[in-house]
Protein backbone atom coordinates (compact mmCIF):
# COMPACT_ATOMS: atom_id res chain seq x y z
CA UNK A 1 0.00 0.00 0.00
CA UNK A 2 1.21 3.50 -0.90
CA UNK A 3 -0.55 6.38 0.83
CA UNK A 4 -0.64 9.94 -0.45
CA UNK A 5 -1.48 12.39 2.34
CA UNK A 6 -3.73 15.39 1.91
CA UNK A 7 -2.74 18.79 3.41
CA UNK A 8 -4.56 18.15 6.69
CA UNK A 9 -2.89 14.76 7.09
CA UNK A 10 0.47 16.27 6.23
CA UNK A 11 0.06 18.78 9.03
CA UNK A 12 -0.62 15.92 11.44
CA UNK A 13 2.49 14.18 10.09
CA UNK A 14 4.52 17.24 11.03
CA UNK A 15 3.29 16.88 14.59
CA UNK A 16 4.22 13.19 14.69
CA UNK A 17 7.66 13.96 13.28
CA UNK A 18 8.29 16.73 15.78
CA UNK A 19 7.36 14.38 18.63
CA UNK A 20 9.75 11.67 17.44
CA UNK A 21 12.52 14.24 17.03
CA UNK A 22 11.95 15.63 20.53
CA UNK A 23 11.92 12.20 22.18
CA UNK A 24 15.10 11.12 20.39
CA UNK A 25 16.81 14.37 21.32
CA UNK A 26 15.91 13.87 24.97
CA UNK A 27 16.95 10.21 25.02
CA UNK A 28 20.25 10.99 23.32
CA UNK A 29 21.11 13.59 25.94
CA UNK A 30 20.26 11.13 28.74
CA UNK A 31 22.27 8.25 27.25
CA UNK A 32 25.53 8.60 29.14
CA UNK A 33 28.08 6.22 30.58
CA UNK A 34 26.28 3.88 32.98
CA UNK A 35 22.81 4.38 31.47
CA UNK A 36 20.94 1.08 31.19
CA UNK A 37 19.18 0.25 27.91
CA UNK A 38 16.08 -0.71 29.87
CA UNK A 39 15.98 2.80 31.36
CA UNK A 40 16.08 4.27 27.84
CA UNK A 41 13.13 2.07 26.91
CA UNK A 42 11.23 3.13 30.03
CA UNK A 43 11.88 6.82 29.35
CA UNK A 44 10.66 6.37 25.77
CA UNK A 45 7.47 4.73 27.04
CA UNK A 46 6.83 7.56 29.48
CA UNK A 47 7.24 10.27 26.84
CA UNK A 48 5.14 8.45 24.24
CA UNK A 49 2.29 7.86 26.69
CA UNK A 50 2.47 11.41 28.03
CA UNK A 51 2.12 12.78 24.49
CA UNK A 52 -0.96 10.65 23.83
CA UNK A 53 0.87 8.75 21.10
CA UNK A 54 1.17 5.03 20.38
CA UNK A 55 4.34 2.98 19.99
CA UNK A 56 4.84 1.30 16.62
CA UNK A 57 7.03 -1.35 18.25
CA UNK A 58 5.28 -2.84 21.30
CA UNK A 59 2.93 -5.01 19.25
CA UNK A 60 5.19 -5.19 16.17
CA UNK A 61 5.34 -8.81 14.97
CA UNK A 62 6.66 -9.12 11.39
CA UNK A 63 7.62 -12.43 9.83
CA UNK A 64 11.35 -11.85 10.35
CA UNK A 65 11.14 -11.21 14.11
CA UNK A 66 10.23 -13.24 17.16
CA UNK A 67 7.29 -11.03 17.96
CA UNK A 68 5.75 -9.11 19.42
CA UNK A 69 8.73 -6.80 19.97
CA UNK A 70 7.39 -5.76 23.38
CA UNK A 71 9.45 -2.57 23.84
CA UNK A 72 9.10 1.09 22.91
CA UNK A 73 12.41 1.80 21.17
CA UNK A 74 15.19 -0.08 19.40
CA UNK A 75 18.53 0.19 21.20
CA UNK A 76 21.49 -1.16 19.21
CA UNK A 77 25.04 -1.09 20.61
CA UNK A 78 28.34 -1.49 18.74
CA UNK A 79 27.98 -4.51 16.42
CA UNK A 80 24.16 -4.40 16.64
CA UNK A 81 22.58 -2.25 13.96
CA UNK A 82 18.84 -2.96 13.51
CA UNK A 83 15.91 -3.97 15.72
CA UNK A 84 18.04 -3.85 18.85
CA UNK A 85 15.95 -5.32 21.66
CA UNK A 86 16.44 -3.35 24.90
CA UNK A 87 18.05 -5.50 27.58
CA UNK A 88 19.95 -5.20 30.84
CA UNK A 89 23.14 -3.49 29.65
CA UNK A 90 24.87 -0.39 31.03
CA UNK A 91 26.46 1.82 28.40
CA UNK A 92 30.26 2.15 28.52
CA UNK A 93 32.58 4.92 27.38
CA UNK A 94 33.11 4.69 23.63
CA UNK A 95 30.04 2.56 22.90
CA UNK A 96 28.35 3.29 19.58
CA UNK A 97 24.64 3.54 20.38
CA UNK A 98 21.82 3.63 17.84
CA UNK A 99 18.34 4.69 18.93
CA UNK A 100 15.51 3.97 16.48
CA UNK A 101 12.03 5.27 17.34
CA UNK A 102 8.68 5.11 15.57
CA UNK A 103 5.36 6.35 16.95
CA UNK A 104 1.87 7.08 15.71
CA UNK A 105 0.46 10.43 16.79
CA UNK A 106 -2.92 11.74 15.66
CA UNK A 107 -3.20 8.84 13.22
CA UNK A 108 0.12 9.33 11.41
CA UNK A 109 3.42 7.52 11.98
CA UNK A 110 6.93 8.98 12.02
CA UNK A 111 10.20 7.05 12.20
CA UNK A 112 13.76 8.21 12.89
CA UNK A 113 17.10 6.84 14.05
CA UNK A 114 20.34 8.34 15.30
CA UNK A 115 23.76 6.86 16.07
CA UNK A 116 25.96 8.49 18.72
CA UNK A 117 29.12 7.71 20.63
CA UNK A 118 28.68 7.46 24.39
CA UNK A 119 31.05 9.22 26.78
CA UNK A 120 34.32 11.00 26.04
CA UNK A 121 36.01 8.49 23.72
CA UNK A 122 35.78 9.13 19.98
CA UNK A 123 36.97 6.01 18.10
CA UNK A 124 37.88 7.17 14.59
CA UNK A 125 36.11 4.25 12.91
CA UNK A 126 32.86 5.01 14.72
CA UNK A 127 33.04 8.72 13.91
CA UNK A 128 33.60 7.94 10.23
CA UNK A 129 30.73 5.48 10.05
CA UNK A 130 28.23 7.83 11.65
CA UNK A 131 29.37 10.62 9.35
CA UNK A 132 28.95 8.42 6.27
CA UNK A 133 25.37 7.45 7.16
CA UNK A 134 24.46 11.06 7.90
CA UNK A 135 25.94 12.24 4.59
CA UNK A 136 24.16 9.44 2.74
CA UNK A 137 20.89 10.43 4.40
CA UNK A 138 21.38 14.04 3.33
CA UNK A 139 22.12 12.92 -0.23
CA UNK A 140 18.98 10.79 -0.34
CA UNK A 141 16.85 13.66 0.92
CA UNK A 142 18.38 16.01 -1.66
CA UNK A 143 17.51 13.54 -4.43
CA UNK A 144 13.88 13.20 -3.29
CA UNK A 145 11.32 15.50 -4.84
CA UNK A 146 8.22 15.46 -7.02
CA UNK A 147 8.94 13.57 -10.24
CA UNK A 148 12.06 11.84 -8.94
CA UNK A 149 12.08 8.07 -8.75
CA UNK A 150 12.89 5.74 -5.87
CA UNK A 151 15.98 4.61 -7.77
CA UNK A 152 17.28 8.18 -7.76
CA UNK A 153 17.06 8.28 -3.97
CA UNK A 154 18.62 4.83 -3.55
CA UNK A 155 21.44 5.69 -5.95
CA UNK A 156 22.22 8.90 -4.06
CA UNK A 157 22.39 7.04 -0.74
CA UNK A 158 24.41 4.15 -2.13
CA UNK A 159 26.92 6.38 -3.88
CA UNK A 160 27.92 8.03 -0.61
CA UNK A 161 28.16 4.74 1.27
CA UNK A 162 30.15 3.03 -1.49
CA UNK A 163 32.55 5.96 -1.89
CA UNK A 164 33.16 5.78 1.86
CA UNK A 165 34.18 2.14 1.41
CA UNK A 166 31.29 0.38 3.13
CA UNK A 167 29.57 -2.80 1.88
CA UNK A 168 25.82 -2.31 1.43
CA UNK A 169 23.17 -4.75 2.65
CA UNK A 170 19.95 -4.66 0.62
CA UNK A 171 17.77 -6.84 2.88
CA UNK A 172 16.62 -3.88 4.96
CA UNK A 173 16.27 -0.25 3.92
CA UNK A 174 13.92 2.69 3.89
CA UNK A 175 10.19 2.52 3.31
CA UNK A 176 6.97 4.36 2.78
CA UNK A 177 5.17 5.47 5.92
CA UNK A 178 1.79 6.98 6.73
CA UNK A 179 -1.05 5.66 8.85
CA UNK A 180 1.19 2.64 9.54
CA UNK A 181 4.94 2.38 10.07
CA UNK A 182 5.96 0.17 7.15
CA UNK A 183 4.43 0.69 3.72
CA UNK A 184 5.47 0.56 0.08
CA UNK A 185 7.59 1.66 -1.62
CA UNK A 186 10.76 -0.04 -0.37
CA UNK A 187 13.79 2.26 -0.55
CA UNK A 188 16.97 0.24 -0.91
CA UNK A 189 20.24 1.80 0.23
CA UNK A 190 21.66 1.36 -3.25
CA UNK A 191 20.02 1.37 -6.65
CA UNK A 192 19.87 2.54 -10.24
CA UNK A 193 18.72 6.07 -11.05
CA UNK A 194 15.63 6.52 -13.17
CA UNK A 195 14.01 3.32 -11.91
CA UNK A 196 11.09 2.62 -9.61
CA UNK A 197 8.08 4.48 -8.28
CA UNK A 198 7.78 8.15 -9.20
CA UNK A 199 7.54 10.38 -6.13
CA UNK A 200 4.44 12.53 -5.66
CA UNK A 201 3.58 15.38 -3.29
CA UNK A 202 1.96 13.96 -0.15
CA UNK A 203 4.12 10.83 -0.06
CA UNK A 204 5.99 10.13 3.18
CA UNK A 205 9.25 8.17 3.13
CA UNK A 206 11.48 6.95 5.94
CA UNK A 207 15.03 6.97 4.55
CA UNK A 208 17.54 5.00 6.59
CA UNK A 209 21.10 4.41 5.42
CA UNK A 210 22.95 1.99 7.68
CA UNK A 211 26.30 0.27 7.34
CA UNK A 212 28.62 -2.24 8.94
CA UNK A 213 32.36 -1.56 8.89
CA UNK A 214 33.57 -4.59 6.95
CA UNK A 215 30.64 -6.80 5.95
CA UNK A 216 27.18 -6.75 4.39
CA UNK A 217 26.10 -9.90 6.22
CA UNK A 218 23.78 -9.85 9.22
CA UNK A 219 23.24 -12.40 11.97
CA UNK A 220 20.29 -12.56 14.36
CA UNK A 221 20.70 -12.69 18.14
CA UNK A 222 19.20 -15.43 20.25
CA UNK A 223 16.53 -12.86 21.25
CA UNK A 224 15.08 -13.31 17.76
CA UNK A 225 15.20 -9.59 17.01
CA UNK A 226 18.58 -7.88 17.28
CA UNK A 227 20.50 -7.87 13.99
CA UNK A 228 24.30 -7.72 14.25
CA UNK A 229 27.23 -7.64 11.89
CA UNK A 230 28.36 -11.16 11.03
CA UNK A 231 31.99 -10.27 11.78
CA UNK A 232 31.40 -8.42 15.05
CA UNK A 233 32.42 -5.09 13.50
CA UNK A 234 30.79 -1.82 14.48
CA UNK A 235 27.75 -0.41 12.74
CA UNK A 236 25.89 2.89 12.31
CA UNK A 237 22.37 3.91 11.26
CA UNK A 238 20.74 7.29 10.47
CA UNK A 239 17.10 7.84 9.55
CA UNK A 240 14.59 10.61 8.92
CA UNK A 241 10.97 10.67 7.85
CA UNK A 242 10.47 13.09 4.97
CA UNK A 243 7.42 14.41 3.11
CA UNK A 244 7.50 14.96 -0.63
CA UNK A 245 6.15 18.44 -1.33
CA UNK A 246 5.66 20.56 -4.43
CA UNK A 247 9.05 22.12 -3.73
CA UNK A 248 11.14 19.07 -2.81
CA UNK A 249 11.45 17.13 0.43
CA UNK A 250 10.60 18.33 3.95
CA UNK A 251 12.31 16.63 6.90
CA UNK A 252 9.64 15.91 9.47
CA UNK A 253 11.90 14.41 12.18
CA UNK A 254 14.61 17.08 12.20
CA UNK A 255 16.11 17.43 15.67
CA UNK A 256 16.89 20.88 17.05
CA UNK A 257 20.54 21.58 17.92
CA UNK A 258 21.30 21.30 21.63
CA UNK A 259 22.07 24.74 23.00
Amino acid sequence: MIEILNPAELERARGAGALVADILQTLTSRSTVGTNLLDIDRWAQEMIVRAGAQSCYVDYAPSFGRGPFGHYICTAVNDAVLHGLPHDYALADGDLLTLDLAVIHDGIAADSAISVIVGESRPAESVAMIDATERALSAGIAAAGPGARIGDVSHAIGSVLSEAGYPINTEFGGHGIGSTMHQDPHVSNTGRPGRGYRLRPGLLLALEPWVMADTAELVTDADGWTLRSATGCRTAHSEHTIAITDDGAEILTLRQPIA
